[in-house]
Order: structure tokens, then sequence, then C-alpha cells
């Protein structure tokens, strides 16, 4: 894929992730149009002194939300790629205004598709979450149906040339609402709160999942829910790297959180694909033409990803090196 040829958009550009991807894309695929599309103009003019957009920068700076069809519509015209990063993820601000996350996180998906597919979009690709497997909470549920979406949003482009594809991954280290800030901030006052030590949690960085996202891009024909392979870490662990000589204040688990969180449920597992370092969930109907990928073998039916049962646990070394891609 030539990135160099290609328009490329980023619904919710401004968060965390829109920040790195923008870093990244600029730096190693050197698209001929990058365009940030999100609803606060502060943050654009923040993003714009590090990422200036004079005319004859790839840059572009275009506000809306993605609950409005008609801006979608008039910032997708002659866009490639989209990147829809834009959500509501905010576990207790979901359950507390579940319309609100519903507007934004279901709907905001479905005008994407339906505006991607009316302005000939090529490919478009949702970054959601392991919340969205088996939810428990709205934030999940929601999550799951924009994933629901994506796939069959594929049967709606038909024979147009629009396609759709979601990567699932777990927490962002450093992440905006991640326990990994809150217990650092905490530590100050020599004393922190603990939900449940031997609660397990998925863990990647933002540039790490930039680049997975990136990889799925260039690989996706459209109907694949992508879930790459990182480590786990329990959170009682995770305390002890960050806040050692703290005391701790067990407050137990919250609603709406998991004691352990999954990536690939037992469900999902006929008929997806393990690759050294991913794992592919095929789009699940018949009407998806769907070629295959190389080198590919079967999880079996049996098989669950979860971050209780990790092949591969953080040590204290790599959770240091991984502290440094912090926001």
């Amino acid at each position: 894929m030539d990135w160099s040829t290609k328009s490329v958009l980023v619904t919710g550009g401004t968060g965390s992730f829109g920040r790195r991807f923008v870093e990244v894309l600029l730096e190693k695929k050197r698209p001929k149009k990058l365009i940030v599309f999100s609803r606060d103009e502060l943050k654009q003019h923040e993003m714009r002194q590090q990422f200036p957009d004079p005319r004859d920068s790839p840059m572009r700076y275009f506000l809306g939300d993605v609950r409005d069809r008609d801006r979608l519509a008039r910032a997708f015209d002659g866009v490639d790629v989209v990147v829809h990063a834009a959500a509501l993820k905010q576990v207790p601000a979901c359950e507390y205004n579940p319309f609100e996350a519903v507007l934004t996180n279901v709907m905001g998906a479905k005008n994407v598709i339906d505006a991607a597919i009316d302005a000939g979009v090529d490919r478009v690709l949702a970054v959601s979450t392991d919340k969205a497997v088996n939810p428990v909470n709205l934030y999940g549920a929601t999550k799951l149906v924009a994933e629901k979406l994506f796939v069959q949003g594929n049967a709606y482009s038909g024979d147009h040339k629009s396609r759709f594809a979601c990567s699932r991954y777990g927490n962002v280290i450093g992440s905006r609402g991640s326990v990994v800030p809150l217990f650092m901030e905490q530590r100050r006052n020599g004393r922190i709160t603990i939900t449940d030590p031997a609660m397990t949690r998925f863990w990647i960085t933002r540039e790490q999942g930039v680049q997975f996202v990136i990889r799925c891009i260039e690989a996706m024909q459209g109907g694949e829910i992508f879930v790459p392979k990182i480590p786990s870490m329990r959170l009682g662990d995770l305390a002890e790297l960050l806040a050692a000589d703290c005391q701790r204040e067990i407050i137990g688990i919250r609603a709406g959180e998991k004691m352990h969180e999954l990536l690939l449920g037992a469900e999902e597992s006929r008929g997806a694909l393990e690759f050294e370092d991913m794992y592919v969930i095929p789009p699940p109907s018949d009407w998806i033409e769907y070629r295959g990928l190389p080198d590919a073998k079967p999880v079996g039916e049996t098989f669950v990803y979860s971050s209780e049962t990790n092949s591969h646990w953080l040590t204290a070394e790599e959770f240091e090196a991984l502290l440094e891609d912090r926001v």
C-alpha cells in the first residue's frame, strides 16, 4: 500500500491515539493528506502547534462531531482511508450518561459507515477495545455494537469499494483514565487505592497500538477483527512497581468492571486464525467474500484469549520500557 498517494482522516484525532497516529504517519508513511477530525477546537489549536498546517503541509484540521453525518460527508470528500477512533470511553461517564454514549459510540459508528460508503472511501478501520468482548458495562456494549456495525457495514457497501474492519486491543499505558497515571498521582500522598490486587489487564503502548492499526489497514480485506498478542499484568504487581513504598487501600471491584478481560472469546474462536503476533476473526457471513490469509492456523474451538491465562506476563523491566511511551 502506497501511503504517499493516500488522503487519510482520523476521527477523534486530538485524543491520545490520534496524536500518536498523526506523529507516526507523518514520520514513516508520509501521506498525501492527513486530516484530523474532532470536536474540540482548543485541542486542535494545541495540536496545530506541534503539527502545523501551512499550504505545503499534508495536515488539515476539521472541526466536527461523528454524531453529525452531514459534517462527516463533507470531511470524507476525497478521502481514501479513515481511522475511526472517536468515542466516549470513560466507563463511569458512560454509565451515568448512557444516551450520550449510544449517540457517539453507536450512532457515530453508523454515521461513519454511511458517510464512507457515500464518499467512496476505500478502507475504514475502527479502533475497538477488549471491553467489547462479553461486555459488562455500557461502554463495552456500545463498542460491541460498533464492531458489529463495522463488520456488517461491508454488506451495506456491497458493490461499492468501501471496506470496513476493526482492530481490538487492551488498556493503553498512560492514556487518559488509565490506572497508571492514577497511581503516579496518588503516590505523591503516600497512599494508593486498588480495586483488587488479583485483577489482570492486557497492556499496550500508544506506539504499539498505532503500528498495529497501520498494519491492519494494510492487511484488511473487509469484515475482519484484528487482535494483537500483547502481555498481561496483575494490578497488585503494577502497584508494586509504581508505588512500592505507598500504603494500599483495597476498595473492591467497581460496578461495570471485570476481574479479567478477554480479547478473544470462546464463541469467537470458531473460525478465528492465529499468526505469530496476532489473531484474526474473519467475517462470519457468507455474503462477505473473504480470500483468507497466508500462514494462518485455526486457534481451535475452545480457545480463549484472556488476561488471566495469557502466556505473556509483563516483567518489571518490560513495564519500565513501556512507561517511556506514556502520555
